[in-house]
């Protein structure tokens, strides 16, 4: 049995605090129902609180040369460090994401810390020669007060690689985790607080209709970032702009394409297609590729050997080095899965393995269904067109590229993609004409710092993970210097045959005048 995380309070103004609700939301172990944890239920009065404090002390952060902040922010890298092992049995047992991949979860937080520590001296204006007398300019300063809200599939890592471009470009964080998986950044606010100066990165648990849209509707925060679904974004939007106008970072997941051309190895790429769908988070990633393309020629040889690897996939305790899938992370995202389930198979898919809860005893309580592939699927489905956030993997057949094209580019989403062959032209021609954000060719799932990550289409707006992030939380000011010609400058020039004055002359930058 779990052992109950005793981190349970907020971070406001460098105190860990309790809500002004004095109410909690459980935590609950997704393997086994069983209540781990809790987090105060924070009202409106609390994120006004957050935002009150972040005000109060973002302008000496901002004033504080850039290396002392970037080594400020190092050193949480290195408390992160010291505490990665208890963050991540935490995050294991409150998202049911299995061990292996979580662990490169927590390292990514880390790493993000280090790399955007050194950005700070790329936070750069630029001069233009708009005239050629005076001098034009641009400066670039922090927003002020930033919100950030994340999602329940990785949390230390959002919460930390989400936050520190905002940090490092000198504003405070407000940042809110999900209600069902928030209790590792519960510990990180621990992290913080003895770390960084007070006030600058603040945590607000609750839920998003309750904390999440005081964040976003507060007058004072004009910065936001949120990861989620598009009906989310989309209220985020709207709320966002009844207070006051606000620049907002979206992404908002994906139903991903991987298209797979005739000339690839088959064992290869159906493995590649089983890390592909993220199988390790449950499919809980929105840059899994969740739409399998496969080559008419090839596609029976791949869907079999998938089949084979998939349903022998060992589904247990998120905890064990082992087990290669999890549980799903909620009731509620639980009946959603199993709900497309049942979708698929009313509009015409063919299941291939999975579906179902496991059978076994150690099954019984927890949110289980084993990893599921369906195939026959056709682009107007809802399962083809629709983002399940599960590990439901949906495989078509295509015979030439423009058909592969059409089903690719049909949903209203453009987030990651990827393209398989050993035909460079054909990997770029295809790579230049479908509407994704973020592409590997013979790859899939990575990401790699300092290459920016976002979607086209309704996958959201604005680029993450490198220099682009960090100059999004600053605003440009231009400045025109309008320069003078000095007076002219007089001097005393000797006369070189007798030694005694020859009178004055004047002089412009150097240039003798009469």
């Amino acid at each position: 049995m779990q052992t109950r995380v005793n981190a349970e309070r907020m971070l406001i103004g460098g105190s860990l605090v309790e809500s002004e609700s004095q109410q909690w939301d459980e935590s609950i172990n997704p393997a086994t129902e069983e209540v781990i944890g809790r987090a105060p239920a924070a009202t409106k009065a609390d994120v006004d609180k957050a935002v009150v404090a972040a005000e109060t002390a973002w302008p000496a952060w901002a004033a504080m040369p850039v290396g002392e902040r970037s080594e400020i922010l190092l050193s949480l890298a290195r408390k992160l460090q010291e505490r990665a092992d208890e963050l991540l049995h935490v995050e294991v047992n409150d998202t049911g994401n299995t061990i292996t991949p979580m662990r490169g979860d927590v390292r990514m937080a880390i790493d993000a810390l280090k790399y955007f520590a050194g950005l700070g001296y790329e936070i750069k204006g630029e001069s233009v020669p708009a005239t050629p007398q005076n001098l034009h300019f641009s400066v670039r300063e922090p927003y002020g007060v930033v919100g950030k809200i994340v999602p329940f599939n990785h949390p230390i890592m959002f919460a930390v690689s989400r936050a520190v471009p905002a940090l490092v470009a000198g504003n405070a964080v407000i940042v809110k985790p999900a209600e069902t998986s928030p209790l590792s950044t519960l510990i990180l606010a621990e992290i913080v607080q003895s770390t960084l100066p007070p006030g600058i990165f603040n945590i607000i648990t609750g839920k998003g209709a309750t904390a999440g849209d005081a964040i976003v509707r507060h007058p004072k925060i004009k910065r936001l970032g949120f990861i989620g679904s598009v009906p989310t974004g989309l209220a985020i939007q709207r709320a966002a702009a009844e207070t006051c106008v606000k620049n907002i970072t979206l992404e908002l997941g994906g139903k991903n394409p991987m298209i797979v051309f005739p000339d690839v190895d088959v064992d290869e790429v159906a493995q590649a297609a089983v890390n592909g769908m993220n199988f390790s988070w449950q499919g809980q990633s929105c840059g899994s590729t969740s739409r399998l393309l496969l080559h008419e020629d090839i596609h029976d040889a791949v869907l079999e050997r998938i089949a084979k690897i998939v349903s022998s996939m060992r589904v247990g305790d998120p905890m064990d080095e082992k087990s290669q899938m999890g549980p799903i992370n909620s009731a509620g995202q639980y009946a959603k899965v199993l709900r497309y389930v049942k979708v698929a198979l009313d509009d015409g898919a063919e299941l291939v393995t999975g579906g179902k809860r496991p059978a076994g005893g150690e099954f019984k309580k927890g949110f289980w269904i084993e990893p599921t592939v369906f195939s026959r699927v056709r682009a107007e489905m809802r399962i083809a067109q629709e983002e399940v956030f599960g590990p439901l993997l949906s495989v078509f057949r295509w015979g030439n590229v423009e058909e592969a094209l059409a089903i690719a580019n049909s949903t209203e989403f453009g987030l990651t993609a990827a393209i398989w062959t050993n035909d460079l032209n054909s990997a770029l021609w295809t790579a230049r004409r479908v509407r994704s954000g973020y592409l590997w060719i013979n790859g899939t799932s990575a990401h790699f710092l300092g290459t920016g990550f976002g979607g086209y289409g309704n996958s959201g707006v604005g680029r993450e993970e490198g220099l682009e992030d960090v100059l999004s939380y600053t605003e440009s000011k231009t400045i025109h210097l309008m320069i003078k010609p000095p007076k002219p400058m007089l001097a005393a020039v000797k006369n070189s045959k007798t030694g005694g004055e020859s009178g004055w002359k004047g002089t412009i930058f150097g240039v003798p005048q009469d």
